[in-house]
This record gives C-alpha cells, structure tokens and sequence, in this order.
C-alpha cells in the first residue's frame, strides 16, 4: 500500500485527469488548486460530453454547490457513466439540508451510482445521514465531532468512505477513523476551501485504489498547505495566493515533518 508521500509523488508524475462538474463560486480556484499540485483539471458539465469527459478521465468530482436541472442531468449523466466505467467517483454535498432542493438531488446522485468518497462539512453529513437538517447555507452548524456517528452510519450504509473536514478533518471508512489536526483558521475566511478539498480527494483517488488512504492524503495536503500558507500571510487575500504557492512546494519531507494525524 502507497503512503501520504507516495501517493502526492504520483500525481506529481501522473498528473490525472480530474473531472469536475463543480459550482460557479470555486472552478477558477479549483482548477489553480489541482494544477498546483500536480494533477490536470478538466471542468466539463455539457450533457452533451460528460460522458465523453468521464470515460477518459481519472476521477469525477460532482459538487452540487450551484445547482440547476440542466447541471443535476449532465451530473447524473456522470455519475452513472463513472459507474458504468469503475471511474473513481467523488461527491460534494454542498448545502444539502438547507432546501428540500438539495436533499432531492443528493439522493438521486447516491442512487444513481454509490461515490467512493462523499466530502462535506459536519452539518451537511448529518443532514446526508438523515440525522439533522440544521444546515445554514453551506456553512457547518455543527463542529466536525458530533457527526462521526453519523458519518459512521453513512459509510457504513454506502461501504465507502466519508469525509468530514472542520478545524479538525475526519475521515471513516467502515470501523476505521483518521483524525487530521492541520490547517488554518484563516481557510474558513476563503470560499470554497471545502469545494477544493474535494477535488483534492478526487486527484488522490486518481493515483491511489485505497479510498481510506487517498481521502486521508488529501485533506493533509490541504492542511499542511493550509499550515505553510498561514505562516506567511497577512490575512484571507495573502493566504489564498499563498496557499496556491505552498502546494506547489509540497515534497515528501515536508508532509513528513508537518502531519498531525493519527493515520
């Protein structure tokens, strides 16, 4: 099995094709993300290619952020092609519980074809896991601790792996449960920092089969740039181009000194 600095040396050397069907607020800061640290971001929603797109792409990103009929078709679409195709699936419930809306599409995106990550916010796993509809916006209402039962109960139901991310991520895969202590406060003054962990998620998938092990990758990369950026920045405008430039200097050293998890 590949470890945290494997898996970043892959993307690196392979750079994967990441299919994201993601929100307008975060496809220019996703794609920088992704590009950052190696992989290749396609942002491809046309029903009328995202078939196409999936076939010959590493992983799929659905992130259900901005929604509207003609995006949740084309998401769909894709998501049952990466099924049909074993392509490695990631979804993002972003807001989910905040509309009767955003519960609807989730649950057909989950019928439709069983993602092997699903990343959200404590609220929104909650509201996934059918336990609390307590979500404002797509803010988290809850702290990242009170959904591990529900996170539990989701990965268990799905047999995948479910992803919390908060000032402390968690990731469940069945009896398995990795906590991850890195990051900045200053992430949850950025749109779309969640969104780019996702992506994240879907560049690991792409060079690593063990969904446990690449879902734990990412959000390290994620927190240990978000750790390297905050050393350097002012406020939330530095620490976004900071951000870009620290997974850019990520290298195996670095994740090796800087990690606080207990995978």
């Amino acid at each position: 099995m590949s470890s945290i600095s494997e898996i970043l040396q892959k993307i690196r050397s392979k750079s994967p094709l990441v299919h994201n069907i993601t929100n307008y607020v975060v496809m220019n800061n996703t794609a920088n993300a992704l590009l950052a640290v190696g992989a290749s971001p396609v942002m491809a929603h046309a029903k009328e290619e995202v078939e196409d797109i999936v076939a010959i792409s590493s992983s799929l990103v659905i992130n259900m952020g901005t929604l509207s009929d003609k995006w949740v078709e084309s998401m769909l679409m894709a998501a049952a092609q990466a099924k049909a195709t074993n392509t490695p699936f990631v979804f993002d419930p972003v807001g989910v519980g905040a509309s009767a809306y955003r519960m609807e599409v989730a649950q057909k995106i989950i019928e439709t074809a069983i993602p092997n990550v699903i990343r959200g916010n404590a609220s929104e796993i909650m509201a996934l896991a059918k336990l609390t509809n307590s979500t404002k916006g797509v803010d988290s209402t809850i702290d990242t601790q009170d959904a591990i039962e529900g996170a539990s109960l989701l990965a268990k139901q799905l047999n995948n792996t479910v992803v919390i991310s908060g000032a402390i991520d968690y990731i469940i895969t069945a009896d398995t449960i990795s906590k991850i202590e890195n990051g900045s406060p200053l992430m949850a003054k950025i749109t779309g920092m969640g969104c780019t962990a996702t992506a994240m998620v879907g560049a690991c998938l792409g060079v690593e089969e063990n969904t446990h092990l690449a879902a734990v990758t990412a959000m390290v990369i994620m927190g240990v740039a978000g750790d390297m950026a905050n050393e350097k920045s002012a406020g939330p405008g530095s620490f976004q181009m900071n951000f870009y430039d620290s997974l850019y200097e990520l290298s195996p050293e670095v994740l090796a000194v800087k990690v606080k998890t207990n995978a």
